[in-house]
């Protein structure tokens, strides 16, 4: 029953598409209804871009997908190449036991050492109290309420927006010695 991280691949659109329609998990992500299958294998099966920092990973125990997280760059723009989105899910039979936790040490191991990132932004329903414990223990910080943000159930609901910065910026080691 060991917790096995890796990339998502094409064969896993389905298994997606069904964690991220559970009813308990749903209503807590900025998705629309009726997870779309073929999207995600559209998805998963286009071939990265060279150089591209996007990452989406799987958590699968005993050859069952339970959870996914990814990071992704927030848009083109030069002056933001820094920072990157991130979204998790874990399905509801596996919360609280450790698989947010792995996957969100996964995605700041890469990003903070690997993928040039120095901000990673997100943003979570206000009453997902859960998820924000999550984000917070692992560095992230509230930066602000957007009111009205996102539809749910027939509700215009807030979100906060929450932030982590790289807690140890690159340098460059002087070899000059």
């Amino acid at each position: 029953m060991s917790l096995i991280l890796r990339r998502a691949r094409p064969a896993d659109a389905a298994a997606l598409a069904e964690q991220l329609a559970e009813p308990d998990i749903f209503p807590g992500l900025l998705q629309v209804p009726h997870a779309h299958v073929e999207l995600w294998q559209q998805r998963l099966s286009t071939p990265p871009v060279a150089g591209s920092p996007d990452l989406l990973l799987v958590a699968e125990r005993d050859g069952k997908v339970i959870g996914s997280a990814g990071l992704h760059p927030v848009g083109a723009q030069l002056r933001r190449r820094h920072v990157m989105a991130l979204g998790i899910s874990v399905s509801a039979a596996s919360q609280g036991q450790g698989v947010g936790n792995a996957l969100m040490a996964a995605l700041l191991d890469y990003a903070d050492n690997w993928a040039q990132v120095l901000r990673i932004e997100l943003t979570v329903y206000h009453d997902n109290q859960r998820a924000i414990r999550l984000y917070e223990r692992h560095g992230f910080a509230p930066e602000g309420r957007m009111r009205a943000y996102a539809l749910r159930n027939g509700v215009y609901e807030d979100v906060l927006a929450m932030a982590r910065l790289h807690p140890r910026q690159p340098m460059v080691r002087d070899t000059a010695d």
